[in-house]
């Protein structure tokens, strides 16, 4: 049996995506710059999936931006931000995607403007408490915070409402990483005071190399890329309208369905923790198990024999990771374990789950950890 639980990771591409992009590469050809033809209809493939995006996100095409992907996106928004609105100070947490803590920390310290951090419990739960009386000690400066909607390792679920409320107050902006939520969770933008979020079409079964950035039309950043005036002068570079088609088609059919998903990968989630919890005790959870259903972190007690466990799970057939997929292939322990105070206690094993995963698939698992 081969069993693909890193759906964190990647997603596989769902069929009807790869129909339309495969559709779309063979028929149309023309650069979506150019005036003619081939170019219109090009770039009105390009509006559409705009306006699709924007459409089920609930804010307008015009604050929606392509790219080619997460950590282009958050490179640009954190690089834009403080360049141009030169926040003072940064809120974020130490269990944030290394993408944005990356960029948070080189942008921060060639800026000047000071980089706090957040406190978090064992199951790295952030403290919005602290991050009020942080915002309260603030009031009156310009303030970012930036901090992810779902926790890619632990699968925690931040409070959008409730951070974005208390930005609001203290009038700081709010960029929230959004790339393992949306596609996945019901997410309304028009709703939330978020200033910016980020997708990623690999995380819904769309395809890799193609993603978007969100920016409150209230706010205007300076690009990252420079050259031609694509994306409204956002994101130069020549569209990639066939990856881009492809993102709105994996989103709409992501939305289409998304309740009848989570209450699948739900299913499995909990089927997954019951049959843990009664047969392998000495197996432990990793954060807030009742947060996002499509991750579950395992923590595995360290013993000279579950060094390789990784590995016999892939000689078994099962496909899951120990963290970030960034991080893959290092010796290092995870980040996020290191705030938890965990990487010396146990081996992390995330299993990550999507609208393909079984009940059978969850058993075999299981049956070979046992």
């Amino acid at each position: 049996m081969k069993v693909y639980f890193d759906n964190a990771a990647t997603t596989a591409i769902d069929v009807q995506v790869l129909d339309l992009q495969y559709e779309l590469q063979r028929k149309y050809y023309g650069n979506a710059s150019s005036i003619h033809q081939l170019g219109r209809e090009t770039k009105v493939i390009i509006e559409n999936a705009r306006t699709t995006v924007a459409r089920l996100l609930n804010v307008s095409p015009s604050e929606i931006f392509f790219t080619s992907g997460g950590t282009e996106s958050i490179n640009t928004l954190v690089a834009g931000v403080v360049n141009q609105l030169k926040p003072l100070s940064i809120i974020t947490s130490k269990i944030e995607h290394p993408a944005m803590l990356q960029s948070l920390t080189t942008q921060a310290h060639q800026s000047g403007c000071v980089l706090q951090f957040l406190e978090i419990n064992a199951k790295g739960i952030i403290n919005l408490d602290h991050l009020e009386s942080l915002l309260q000690s603030l009031n009156g400066t310009q303030v970012l915070i930036s901090l992810m909607h779902v926790n890619n390792e632990l699968g925690n679920l931040l409070s959008l409402k409730k951070v974005s409320e208390l930005a609001h107050k203290y009038q700081a902006f709010f960029m929230c990483d959004t790339v393992q939520s949306i596609g996945k969770y019901p997410i309304d933008l028009g709703a939330i005071p978020v200033d910016f979020a980020v997708g990623s079409a690999h995380k819904f079964h769309g395809p890799k190399g193609i993603g978007f950035m969100y920016i409150n039309r209230k706010n205007t950043l300076a690009p990252l890329l420079l050259g031609g005036t694509q994306e409204r002068n956002m994101r130069a570079g020549t569209e990639n309208f066939a990856n881009i088609a492809a993102l709105a088609k994996a989103i709409e059919l992501a939305y289409s369905d998304m309740e009848n998903h989570l209450n699948h990968v739900q299913q499995l989630k909990k089927h997954l923790i019951d049959r843990i919890t009664a047969e392998l005790p000495n197996i432990t959870f990793n954060g807030n198990t009742e947060g996002f259903p499509y991750i579950l972190n395992l923590g595995i007690p360290k013993t000279e024999h579950n060094e390789m466990i990784l590995m016999n799970l892939d000689i078994q057939g099962i496909y899951l990771s120990g963290g970030s997929a960034c991080s893959s292939g290092t010796l290092k322990p995870s980040h996020v374990m290191e705030a938890l105070g965990l990487a010396e206690r146990c081996r992390p094993l995330r299993v990550s789950f999507s609208k393909y995963n079984t009940l059978e698939e969850v058993d075999y698992l299981v049956d070979v950890l046992k």
